[in-house]
This record gives C-alpha cells, sequence and structure tokens, in this order.
C-alpha cells in the first residue's frame, strides 16, 4: 500500500508530483504498475512541485504524464526536487512571442 504522499502519473515518468510537502530525508512508497518503489527525498520538496525517481542526467527529457515537460539542465539524482533550477522548458515562452 503507498502513503500517498507523492504520485507518479504513468510508468514512463521519471518525477513523481508531491501531494503535501516533504521533508528532506523522508521516504516516500511510490506505486509504480503496481509495485512498490521506495525513494528517499533529499531535500524539501512543497505541495505540487516534483523530484526525481531515478538519477536524471544533464540533457535528458523530464518526463511527466508519460510526456516531456523539458529537460534537465545537470545531473538530478533521485530523490532530488525538480523545478526551474534544473530543468528547463521546451515550449517557448509565449510572453516573448508577443509583438511590441
Amino acid at each position: 500500500m503507498t502513503d500517498r504522499t507523492a504520485i507518479v502519473m504513468e510508468a514512463a515518468d521519471n518525477v513523481a508530483t508531491v501531494l503535501r510537502d516533504i521533508a528532506p530525508r523522508t521516504e516516500v512508497v511510490l506505486s509504480i504498475t503496481g509495485k512498490k518503489h521506495i525513494v528517499r527525498v533529499l531535500e524539501k520538496v512543497n505541495f505540487g512541485h516534483k523530484f526525481a525517481i531515478r538519477d536524471i542526467k544533464r540533457g535528458e527529457h523530464i518526463v511527466k504524464y508519460g510526456e516531456p515537460i523539458g529537460v534537465a539542465t545537470r545531473d538530478i539524482a533521485s530523490g532530488q526536487h525538480v523545478h526551474i533550477h534544473n530543468l528547463e522548458s521546451e515550449r517557448g515562452r509565449g510572453d516573448k512571442d508577443l509583438p511590441r
């Protein structure tokens, strides 16, 4: 049984989404395709944010909902917070495309 601290949306994902704030060094039990997967979160991760569920290399896609949501800008260890400090979106910023 999982503890509902975080959820992995699709089997292909390499991040989990946090359902409540998680303190550093917390062990999170995830269910991925019905199998138990334990990840020790390395740093504080706030509600709604993501953490890596396996090591992710610089340049590798960050995958959520089974789809790439961006690229790792540096190596990311399993359990590390994934956010704008180590993730770059591949989608353009709409505000930069507006005529001036």
